[in-house]
Parts: structure tokens; sequence; C-alpha cells
């Protein structure tokens, strides 16, 4: 199995920063796509950052220039640095990512997907 573990969620006034973490471990061969999600109280999961295993990184509009993923394929740890925080931002966030579990899998081109238990971000003064 593949457990992604997320920390560093806490408490923040609005225009801080926060840096997210999210640590991979158990049995894989390979991580491919791994990503930061979302979800609001009342509101569906949305994807804020993806980043695949060399590439280019992506964003949707609302979040580019305040937020930015980036990866240590050593730690297989995926992090999330997010700046001028605003109230809005407020919400769990989740890791994800497509995992290759085997040699094989990585040749097939067949990954399973894991997520996080998640991470609370509460902006607030």
């Amino acid at each position: 199995q593949v457990q992604l573990v997320e920390s560093g969620g806490g408490l923040v006034q609005p225009g801080g920063s926060l840096r997210l973490s999210c640590a991979a471990s158990g049995s894989f061969f390979r991580i491919n796509a791994m990503g930061w999600y979302r979800q609001a109280p009342g509101k569906q999961r949305e994807l804020v950052a993806s980043i695949p295993n060399g590439g280019r990184t992506n964003y949707p509009d609302s979040v580019k220039g305040r937020l930015t993923i980036s990866r240590d394929n050593a730690k297989n740890t995926v992090y999330l640095q997010i700046n001028s925080l605003k109230p809005e931002d407020s919400a769990v966030y989740y890791c994800n990512a497509d995992v290759h579990r085997t040699p094989s899998a990585l040749f097939s081109r067949r990954a399973d997907n894991y997520w996080g238990q998640g991470t609370q971000v509460t902006v607030s003064s």
C-alpha cells in the first residue's frame, strides 16, 4: 500500500504564508504526477496545483502567482507554498498522487491513485 501524509496546515493571518508538505511512503516503484487539492465547507474539492514527474507545473488562474508546488523525488515529497493568504483560502488541503506500484505497471502505464487525509488551513485574523 501507499500512504500520503500531509503536514504544515494551521491558523494563519491574512497576508501570511504557509508551506504544506506531503510525504509518500509504502511499497511502490515510482510516483508519477502529484497534486494538491482543497475543499472548503459546502464546496467541491478543487485542484490548486499539480506537478508531473518532470515537466511543467499547473495552476488554475484563481491561484496563479500565490501558490508554488514543488517536489523532492529523493524524499518522495511534494510541497505547496502558499503566499498572501486570503480568508477564501481556508479549506482542507489534500495531497494526491498517481503511483506506479511496480516496474511492469510503469511499463504498461498503469498507475494507482492515492489521497492523503488532508490538513486544515484556516486564514483568519
